[in-house]
């Protein structure tokens, strides 16, 4: 089989190295077959990215971020401003070459933005597990066809789609986010929720996040609680691992 490829934002070890572990975990691939790049470490990660042959993976998987891609342009880092020119270029090619491609969360901005979609902070969401519904239209796609109509799934985000893009189909959706989950043609795919997360993780990124404005400082240790004390949330992973048995060759 060939590997599928991990292109990772984050900027703090410990989360990066826990994003592919998770991915690893929950798509039922071994380490090996999943290649990351962390692309916010710098030029050479850039590089690296644009250097990438697609047709030697099966699939690509974008990861969350703490960058928000609905910002003014004048605000965003250097390295934020580096990070959306790669992933815009990476997302040409995945789409002119129809390389599967599954984003999570910060995936939404991404390809929701590069497929003409309207991302900003209409619809953000509180960190904790909220209830997910198919649609009619995600019952029939493979990815979710196994999955129940209604599930819990862990979000946190300051940015969503406002609009999707022309063309997409709406698979999921929610209370206070009304797209959890689109696809793209194909096989290019987007959660608003993680997947990639099980309790321990989130609360791993609610520790590492904290000071990120996602909730008051001083809340933290509430908001872990509320996650630990929360509806279980098992059925998002299956996605990942659905993923890699309709794409994998």
């Amino acid at each position: 089989m060939l590997p599928f490829l991990l292109v990772s934002t984050r900027p703090e070890d410990v989360i990066a190295a826990e994003e592919h572990e998770t991915f690893c975990r929950f798509s039922g691939l071994d380490p090996d077959q999943l290649h990351q790049i962390r692309l916010e470490q710098g030029e050479e990660a850039t590089r690296e990215l644009a250097a990438v042959d697609l047709s030697r993976y099966s699939g690509v998987f974008v990861g969350g971020s703490p960058f928000n891609t609905s910002h003014p342009q004048a605000e965003k880092t250097a390295t934020q401003v580096r990070v959306e020119l790669s992933l815009g270029e990476l997302l040409d090619r995945v789409m002119a070459q129809q390389i599967p491609f599954f984003g999570a969360c910060y995936g939404v901005g991404t390809l929701g933005v590069h497929q003409g979609g309207v991302v900003d902070g209409t619809y953000g969401e509180d960190v904790g597990a909220i209830e997910v519904t198919v649609t009619d239209d995600g019952a029939q796609d493979p990815l979710l066809a196994d999955l129940p109509r209604t599930f819990h799934a862990y979000v946190g985000h300051k940015e969503a789609i406002r609009d999707l893009p022309p063309g997409a189909v709406l698979l999921a959706t929610g209370i206070n986010c009304p797209a959890q989950m689109f696809r793209v043609g194909p096989s290019a795919y987007a959660t608003q929720f993680h997947p990639e997360l099980d309790a321990p993780a989130l609360i791993s990124r609610i520790e590492a996040y904290k000071h990120h404005g996602y909730f008051r400082v001083e809340d933290a240790e509430a908001v872990k609680q509320q996650v630990t004390d929360g509806p279980k949330v098992e059925v998002p992973s299956q996605l990942l691992s659905a993923f890699v048995r309709v794409f994998a060759r």
